[in-house]
């Protein structure tokens, strides 16, 4: 074959092998009926996550994506670094069902003296109105008294709107409630995200974001006590009271099932949280995040087609693969933001948060890199003044069904980036 056109041949080979490798297959970019993103999106995090599609920038030794993922919305990060590793139409504003109890969860429980794990509660009759017809319940009862750690097991585990309301109504009735999530969202650089309802049921305009989800799991997992409600495989829940008899106890099961291995469902190696969601109008949402050989990735994946039985955690488990084997590989595509109120040690307000406010705007392929940076700082700190004192993803050990034990107690350089903002 004459030289020219072998060369010839190797550029089209490589054009071909490009454009497979950036864009892989996706239900909801072939059917004609299904919803389409919007041509323009936010840009928080990095321009590049405000674009349409599927996001990456494969470097050399990099995998390609996993073929089969089908979610309207996807992305997986570096929890730690905060590095987008790659997205799929990442500000796409969907329901996202009961993962918006990440926000309920971060928000309610910043401050644990405002509703201490041991006060019990006796749940009245109008502490369980207003929850839409169908809702996923642990099973409460009114005239029954349950402690607030019993409440957010029942949250987590069994994805209560029952728990939800209840804890609502202790904190000062579900309309504070959503505005203490809105209030939270907004601080975290949440901007996808409208809140109408606590517990995550369709409600007209009640949205969020992969990107958003992703904001709120890592957020969320700087607090020790959402650590352990998530990561809880299986639990006792108080049953009904009975006259003359001891109050029974029932099991209930976490209904994340890359964590407990349910329903056919492969547990996910090093998998530590985070929470599930479906709803008929929001379809099945997940965000998890999981440690293997040193690295803590999160991943989100928004309303998968149904042809695949348990798709959402399928392929967020694809997900997950592919970007323990691509860490170090590829170029960011952006980067989750830290909280608008977030400063280094030193006080000064931090380089990511200032961009991710300024990315509406900013015309550059480039995410900023502010968080990475202030995390860094915060660390190299850490020991020499006491500023970068390192939290844990996960303070317990995870019991899998499957019989494997997981310890996951890693040091998170975060402490100012994701330090708890004062109560207003």
């Amino acid at each position: 074959m004459p030289a020219l056109k072998k060369a010839a041949l190797a550029v089209t080979s490589a054009a071909l092998l490009s454009a497979f490798v950036v864009t892989p297959a996706s239900a909801a970019d072939g059917d004609d009926d299904a919803p389409k993103p919007p041509a323009t999106m936010s840009q928080i995090g990095g321009a590049q996550l405000g674009r349409s599609g599927t996001q990456v920038n494969l470097g050399p030794g990099a995998p390609v994506l996993p073929k089969k993922l089908t979610g309207r919305s996807w992305m997986v990060s570096d929890a730690e670094t905060g590095e987008v590793l790659a997205a799929h139409n990442a500000h796409w504003r969907l329901p996202p069902a009961s993962t918006l109890k990440m926000l309920f969860a971060d928000t309610l429980l910043d401050d644990p003296a405002l509703l201490p794990k041991t006060r019990e509660y006796t749940v009245k009759d109008e502490d369980l109105a207003g929850m839409g017809e169908g809702s996923s319940l642990v099973g409460i009862k009114e005239d029954h008294s349950y402690t607030v750690h019993d409440l957010w097991l029942g949250v987590f585990l069994r994805s209560g709107n029952d728990a939800v309301h209840v804890l609502s109504s202790m904190y000062g009735g579900v309309p504070k409630a959503v505005q203490a999530m809105r209030d939270r969202a907004e601080e975290l650089q949440a901007l996808d995200t409208n809140v109408v309802s606590p517990d995550g049921y369709d409600a007209p305009e009640q949205v969020s974001s992969a990107y958003d989800l992703s904001l709120f799991a890592r957020d969320g997992l700087q607090n020790a006590d959402f650590r352990e409600y998530c990561s809880t495989a299986d639990a006792q829940f108080p049953g009904e009271k009975k006259k003359g008899k001891k109050r029974e106890t029932f099991g209930i099961q976490n209904t994340n099932r890359l964590l407990t291995g349910a329903d056919g469902v492969a547990p996910y190696k090093g998998i530590a949280g985070v929470k599930n969601g479906y709803t008929s109008h929001a379809g099945n949402t997940f965000t998890g995040v999981a440690e293997q050989g040193g690295k803590v990735l999160l991943v989100t994946v928004m309303h998968p087609d149904d042809d695949e039985t348990h798709a959402v955690y399928k392929e967020a488990a694809r997900l997950l693969d592919w970007g323990f084997a691509a860490t170090g590989k590829v170029t960011p595509v952006g980067e989750l933001v830290p909280p608008k109120s977030a400063v280094t040690g030193d006080g000064a307000d931090t380089a990511g948060a200032g961009k991710g406010a300024e990315a509406d705007t900013a015309d550059t392929d480039k995410g900023s890199h502010g968080a990475d940076k202030a995390a860094r700082a915060a660390a190299a700190t850490d020991g020499s003044s006491g500023v970068g004192i390192a939290l844990g993803i996960v303070g317990g050990v995870l019991v899998l069904l499957a019989g494997a034990v997981f310890l996951v107690n890693r040091r998170w350089p975060l402490p100012d980036l994701m330090r708890r903002r004062p109560r207003p």
